[in-house]
């Protein structure tokens, strides 16, 4: 007899771009930190939909507050004013310090804008600086602008040529960084922790070498805080951490709890540059995009980024203890609950089958590195329900034979 997910997967399968190589997973319905798929069985997540589901899955006051405002107004498009996109952009400014939000729905949007919003900052001063300056190991979408800015040849060579004037250095190297930077540099655009290149924080040393190279020849920072932003790192922004201070910053994921929503975030400076028409998005910053981002600043002002924190440290120590152990893991990366853990090639190979088979999601990224992104009000049970369930894993990862 067919099953309810059997015939799932045949329609997709059928009707559906190909372009996922999906889990023959079918989730129905979660509640917190656990997802429940058509089977009844229940796992840990780990993952959150890749760092989306921030307030874990169906929380009761964002639950509400979408249904609430589905009674009384969707969208009115953005040739109309509507109550919440001030009271959105005000929050994000207060707290990112960037007094402009423009919204959108994802974040390689938000990326897009920014740079499209940094090549206007200089056309309206007469300039013609565009280059722009990127890192290797970067992923910053998969739009064009965010693609050429996004490092790694599988992203890119299946649909080159890209923008002109993109020169990645590696942040290993300051001089690299330094040297890169010019009078035709237009923006240099950061992930403070690169997430799909590995979970990998920007060395201290690299961030200040950005920070002196865009003070000495007035070029534009990007911080793209769309993975590591908004309270994800125990901290509201990871850039703060390293001393940089953006002139645009791109935020999304975690922002609307699961509902797509998405920021760039300009200075005054750039933001004077911009004129009417010169951007735009049909959905961005709609009223249940706003509404849904509004609960989730709501608990980021009321405590989150504290528990965060606290669970962050929980992490690291089973992590740390893990790595202790002198089995697979290499190195762990990371802050408050975004962690990335080295392994080796051939527990990569195997580990998110393995902890699918114990009930646990986990992603693998960069191609040894299990990256751990949970809903960020996880309890403490579930941190340690979770490091369990890795921990037995990688053992069955490392335990098993080769694929043939």
């Amino acid at each position: 007899m067919t099953t309810r997910a059997e015939k799932i997967r045949a329609v997709e399968a059928a009707h559906v771009l190909q372009n996922y190589k999906r889990h023959p997973v079918v989730f129905v319905r979660g509640s917190g930190s656990r997802l429940v798929d058509t089977e009844g069985r229940e796992y840990l997540d780990l993952l959150s939909g890749i760092g989306v589901a921030s307030l874990g899955h169906a929380p009761p006051a964002l639950a509400a507050a979408l249904a609430a405002q589905a009674g009384e107004l969707l969208h009115t498009s953005n040739l109309f004013f509507h109550p919440l996109q001030g009271e959105v952009a005000e929050r994000l400014a207060r707290m990112s310090g960037l007094p402009r939000a423009f919204f959108c729905n994802s974040g390689t949007e938000a990326v897009e804008a920014c740079l499209k919003f940094a090549r206007r900052y200089w056309r309206a001063r007469g300039d013609d600086r565009h280059e722009i300056v990127a890192f290797e190991g970067a992923f910053h979408g998969r739009t064009f602008g965010s693609l050429s800015v996004t490092a790694g040849e599988p992203y890119r060579t299946p649909f080159a040529p890209l923008l002109p004037g993109v020169r990645f250095v590696s942040p290993a190297d300051p001089d690299q960084v330094r040297a890169a930077v010019g009078g035709r540099t237009a923006a240099v655009v950061v992930e403070p922790i690169q997430g799909e290149g590995g979970v990998r924080p920007l060395p201290r040393a690299t961030a200040a070498a950005v920070a002196e190279a865009c003070a000495g020849t007035g070029t534009l920072l990007i911080a793209d805080e769309v993975q590591c932003g908004l309270g994800r790192t125990g901290r509201l922004f990871y850039g703060t951490a390293l001393g940089l201070v953006p002139d645009l910053m791109a935020v999304g994921k975690s922002l609307g709890g699961g509902f797509p929503v998405a920021a760039a975030l300009l200075s005054d400076a750039v933001a004077s540059a911009v004129a009417f028409g010169d951007h735009g998005s049909t959905y961005g910053g709609n009223l249940l995009a706003c509404r849904a981002a509004l609960v989730f600043l709501d608990a980021l002002e009321n405590g989150l980024v504290e528990r965060v924190a606290a669970a962050g440290r929980r992490f690291r120590q089973g992590l740390d203890a893990l790595a202790a152990d002198g089995g697979a893991v290499r190195e762990v990366r990371g802050a408050g609950l975004m962690w990335g853990v080295e392994v080796d090639r051939a527990v990569a190979d195997r580990a998110v089958d393995c902890a699918l088979a114990r009930g646990l999601l986990i992603n693998r990224t960069a191609g040894t590195v299990i990256r751990l992104l949970p809903p960020l009000d996880i309890s403490d049970d579930d941190v340690d329900d979770g490091l369990r369930r890795l921990r037995l894993a990688l053992a069955d990862a490392g335990a098993a034979p080769p694929a043939s």
